[in-house]
This record gives C-alpha cells, sequence and structure tokens, in this order.
C-alpha cells in the first residue's frame, strides 16, 4: 500500500509506493564508474596549471609552500565557470518590475579538489582524506561567513551532475537565502516556539533513536538514518549527536560516519552509486537550527510528478532501506 508522508524538516510531501519496485524493470543497482587516467585530469597532482590560481591548499610537511605546485592534500580553485561573482554586474531593469525582477548573482563558487588521487568518490579515498577534505570544507565555509548562506555540494557522476569525474566539492557562497532553506529556518523557529525552544533536528534525532526502525548507523560523532520522508530510493541523513548551528562550528563533522554509509550504499548497490551529497548549515537570521548532511542516490530519474509537482515517488520505503544498509 502506497502513504504520503511529509518530511518534518521541509515540509514536503512524498509517496512512498513500495509495491512500485515490482514493476518490470524497476530493480535498482548501479554500475561501476569509468576509471580515471591520470594523464588526463586536471584535478590530479601535478596538473595545477590546468586550474584556475588556487585559493587555498593544504600542503602537510612542506616548508615554504609555494602556491599551485604538487604536494598537497586537499585544493580550492575558483570555479571556472562560475555562476557567482562578487562584482556580478548590475541586470537592465525591466519596463515592469511587479512582473519581471533580477538582481545581481553576487556571490562566490568555488571548488574544493577533495584528494590528489584521481578516484571519482568519496568512498574511494581513505577515511583519513574525508576528514582532511571535511576540514577544508568548513575552513571555507568560514572563509564567507559574511554570506547570506552558505551551500555546500558534492556531486558524483555525471548522471547526478558532475561535468569532472574527479572527486569534488563545490561551495556557493549566496547573498539572499533560498526559499527552500528559508522554509526550513522558518520551520525549526515555529517548532522552538511550540515546544518552548525545543531544536527540531535534535528533537526528530531522539525520536528515531528510540523507533530505532530507520537508524542505519551510529558512531561517537554522529547517527546516520533513512529519512521518515525520503524523496528517493536510500536516502541519507547525518546528524550530529549534539545539535549545533552551524557545520562550520568546531566540533565533530562526522567524517567518519559518512565515509561509512557511502561505502554501504556502494556494496548494497553494487558499486558506488550516483548521487548528490550537502551540507546543511544555519543561514542568516537562524536563530534555532542544526546542521545536517544529506545523501541523495541517483538510482531513479525525476518524471513529470515530481518536476510538476514538487511531490516525490519513492519505490524504496526506509525502513527497509535502513534495513539492508545495516546488513551491508
Amino acid at each position: 500500500m502506497s502513504e504520503i508522508r511529509v518530511d518534518p524538516l521541509t515540509g514536503l510531501r512524498t509517496i512512498i509506493a513500495a509495491d512500485r519496485a515490482n514493476r518490470p524493470g524497476a530493480g535498482l543497482s548501479a554500475t561501476p564508474a569509468e576509471p580515471l587516467d591520470p594523464a588526463t585530469d586536471p584535478f590530479a597532482e601535478g596538473h595545477e596549471q590546468q586550474t584556475p590560481p588556487e585559493l587555498y591548499a593544504l600542503r602537510p610537511g612542506v616548508e615554504q609552500p609555494a602556491p599551485d605546485t604538487p604536494g598537497w592534500s586537499v585544493r580550492v580553485v575558483p570555479n571556472r565557470y562560475p555562476a557567482l561573482a562578487a562584482e556580478a554586474p548590475e541586470p537592465a531593469l525591466e519596463a515592469n518590475r511587479d512582473l519581471f525582477t533580477a538582481a545581481p548573482a553576487r556571490g562566490a563558487h568555488e571548488v574544493i579538489v577533495n584528494a590528489p588521487q584521481s578516484v571519482t568518490a568519496l568512498a574511494d579515498l581513505p577515511v583519513e582524506q574525508v576528514v582532511t577534505a571535511m576540514e577544508v570544507w568548513r575552513e571555507r565555509m568560514r572563509a564567507h561567513a559574511g554570506a547570506a548562506c552558505r551551500h555546500l555540494l558534492v556531486n558524483e557522476r555525471r548522471e547526478a551532475g558532475a561535468s569532472l569525474p574527479h572527486t569534488h566539492a563545490q561551495l556557493y557562497a549566496l547573498d539572499f537565502v533560498p526559499a527552500a532553506i528559508a522554509r526550513e529556518r522558518e520551520r525549526f523557529g515555529a517548532y522552538a516556539v511550540r515546544t518552548m525552544g525545543g531544536n527540531l533536528l535534535a528533537d526528530l534525532l531522539q525520536e528515531e533513536v528510540r523507533r530505532r526502525e530507520r537508524i542505519v548507523a551510529i558512531d561517537d560523532e554522529a547517527v546516520a538514518i533513512a529519512p521518515y520522508g525520503s524523496r528517493l530510493p536510500y536516502q541519507l541523513m547525518i546528524v550530529p549527536r549534539q545539535a549545533r548551528d552551524r557545520f562550520e562550528d568546531d566540533g565533530p563533522i562526522a567524517a567518519a560516519l559518512l565515509h561509512d554509509v557511502l561505502g554501504r550504499l556502494g556494496r548494497q548497490l553494487g558499486a558506488n552509486p550516483p548521487l548528490n551529497l550537502w551540507v546543511r548549515t544555519a543561514p542568516s537570521g537562524a536563530d534555532h537550527f542544526c546542521w545536517r548532511i544529506d545523501v541523495l542516490p541517483r538510482l531513479t530519474h525525476l518524471a513529470g510528478l515530481e518536476l510538476g509537482t514538487g511531490v516525490n515517488l519513492n519505490i524504496v520505503a526506509p525502513e527497509r532501506a535502513a534495513a539492508e544498509l545495516r546488513e551491508a
């Protein structure tokens, strides 16, 4: 039987239709990515001149490191084709501003190369390298502390929007809060008012741990769950055990648990799947919030229902997904 679920954090509705997994051709699996050729990989160590001049890099053990040279563990460069720019020009004014409005696309758009190794997925890196990469994610979010919203994401595989296969993150520093994130901010605030100061995600996590049916894994820093209103099959959410507003603040970053659950996805699906991953951190104006990491494998296509209504159709119940990934 199908049911409609409302995600507690976003308010978005999803139809959980597990019976549709039995349709012909509905089996879910992933095929391995094509191996990367280091000789043609612009993000590989030794190819520093193939990117824009670096903004930041870690070169452990290198005395007096020079920029744009080998020896780095994580490297940050401007996006060669940025969606945002600090000096974006004013758009032309439209005659009817009640109907047509525009603003300059101001902000920053950076690429964080997660490792010098030519691999396509975070799951293929040693966990220590994932920790190092995520510490740089945090550092670059701090570097743009004045932005209204920082959105850090990882796209893996072309099916999920990656234009270059070498594992990398992107950071958008926006001078506005997107509507979807503002809606989450409002839901956190409304929940705090209703509960006299309760934290929406912290209380949700506590209830999920009590129920156990959607828990995937737990370590000392965080908990991984299959969200109640999962929009896509095998969607995951990683939540810190102690609620903190901002990912960029000092404290645990859940790197080991992220590496763990990405490995579980690969084992369950037969290969690392195409996926989108992002870090949700408190935007400006958030008096109540908690950071999290969302992981959305791209195993099914968004079609007319999703694109036309904003309602997703998920053929794998999160309870089943969590049970399978616990065993993976």
